[in-house]
């Protein structure tokens, strides 16, 4: 079973029991639960496919958030030839790493 969910600006398919770091949830503390009302999806276990217009009535996604987390650091370097001209930027994205608990529909 799995659904294809609408989180802000991007599509999300899950599954139950399934990690995965969505981008940052201000709000979100660790130890609180998530809950993704706009299915667009569902594919049930018997094999049958719900799909929305725009989204499945009555069917949302329960997610536990774990907590945050930052993924490597990504160095960018700009330079201006024939200036002596150089600056090197690193950057850390954050995440918010949530489980799938239950999917609902």
């Amino acid at each position: 079973m799995y659904a294809i969910v609408r989180d802000r600006s991007r599509c999300l398919t899950l599954k139950e029991g399934q990690d995965l770091w969505i981008d940052r949830m201000p709000t979100a503390e660790a130890g609180s639960e998530l809950v993704f009302d706009s299915v667009q999806l569902l594919k049930k276990e018997d094999g049958s496919v719900e799909v929305g217009t725009p989204h499945v009535s009555g069917a949302s996604v329960v997610a536990e958030v774990i907590g945050e987390v930052k993924d490597e650091k990504i160095r960018v370097a700009t330079f201006r030839r024939r200036k002596s001209s150089r600056s090197s930027v690193g950057h850390r994205q954050t995440y918010t790493h949530i489980r799938v608990k239950e999917i609902r529909g």
